[in-house]
């Protein structure tokens, strides 16, 4: 079990935004991640089609444009390694589409400071859909990981955790969710949930639970790399939830 984390300064963290084709919103975000943490924001462009890159720019951002769509996962690794190469303290994540308000974001930090954890996930259980509370039952007892939110992009990573996602195993993962979940707890890292409210999706779909067939590949997907990982969550039974239910 690795030691607990130092405490984190928001100001000496990243947050990191991946986004594609999120002109609409990705100005606002960034304005309100700056008012709310008073830390660099570093916008990921998957390769969008619209003015992504200079709406972030506009709102005080710095942009990183990748040449080709590498997904949510692919985009956020990015910018990990872009903090680790620039020797930031911490990341954190969040959505450029709305989701994810800037005035909750103090709290993930409040959360890292009294758990010692080196990942605190945001969650908001009241948006899961009936799909979602039926996946996340199964890989709770898949993973071993008692959480309640698997997919929730708004995340508080340490350095330590910044090491290792930003290293080449992590790079083979398809999904960011239960994938880098597992991968930390395999590592001996601590996990923590703290609770925050969260705005409803302004456009689009779930990419994972658009429909229940997207749902089954997604949990196919899921079994798979579980078993490869030999169940990791489960030999590290160490891992915190907090509030978890």
């Amino acid at each position: 079990m690795a030691e607990p984390s130092l405490p984190l300064l928001a100001a000496d963290c990243l947050a990191v935004i991946p986004a594609r084709d999120e002109a609409a919103t990705v100005g606002s975000v960034v304005v309100g991640v700056r008012a709310a943490l008073g830390c660099q924001v570093l916008v990921v462009d998957d390769a969008s089609t619209d003015a992504t890159r200079a709406q972030a720019c506009a709102a005080g951002a710095a942009a990183l444009t990748l040449p080709l769509g590498l997904g949510a996962w692919g985009a956020t690794q990015a910018g990990i390694r872009y903090a680790k190469r620039n020797g930031f303290a911490g990341v954190i994540t969040l959505d450029a589409d709305g989701q994810h308000l800037p005035e909750s974001l103090p709290a993930l930090f409040d959360a890292q400071r009294h758990s010692g954890a080196h990942l605190v996930i945001g969650t908001c259980v009241g948006r899961l859909s009936l799909a979602k509370r039926i996946a996340w039952r199964y890989l709770r007892l898949l993973t071993g990981l008692r959480l309640t939110d698997f997919t929730s992009g708004l995340r508080l990573y340490d350095r330590r955790a910044v090491d290792i996602l930003a290293g080449p195993e992590a790079s083979l993962l398809d999904y960011q969710d239960v994938g880098v979940l597992m991968l930390l707890a395999k590592q001996g890292l601590s996990i923590e949930e703290t609770p925050v409210p969260m705005l409803p999706r302004r456009q689009g779909h779930s990419r994972v639970f658009a429909s229940w067939w997207v749902v089954a590949r997604y949990l196919l997907h899921t079994t798979v790399l579980c078993l490869a990982q030999l169940d990791a969550g489960r030999r590290h039974g160490h891992v915190s939830t907090g509030d978890a239910a």
